[in-house]
């Protein structure tokens, strides 16, 4: 028995667009793919532990907002603070 997903319309108007061609792959961009593998290095390259005291409440959000992303929670603070030290 074939299992049926329902789509948002978001997520329709997304499937819509790449069954008709609208997207362009980037990965033969190799200055692109270049970038994004030393952000991911980066992020990755986990040398150093630290301990922090966070309100319960807001370590509450921030695993709501991990399990939403679909990564553990800690890996949602790790790299959100690289994108702040990046884009500073």
């Amino acid at each position: 028995m074939k299992k049926i997903i329902k789509l948002t319309k978001e997520e329709r108007d997304i499937l819509k667009s790449a069954e008709d061609g609208e997207f362009i792959s980037t990965v033969s961009k190799k200055k692109d793919v270049t970038h994004y593998s030393k952000i991911a290095k980066a992020t990755l390259a986990k040398n150093k532990t630290i301990s922090i005291r966070i309100s319960e409440v807001d370590l509450i959000k921030l695993k709501a907002k991990a399990a939403q992303e679909g990564m553990p929670y800690q890996t949602l603070i790790s790299s959100s603070l690289h994108r702040l030290t990046v884009n500073s």
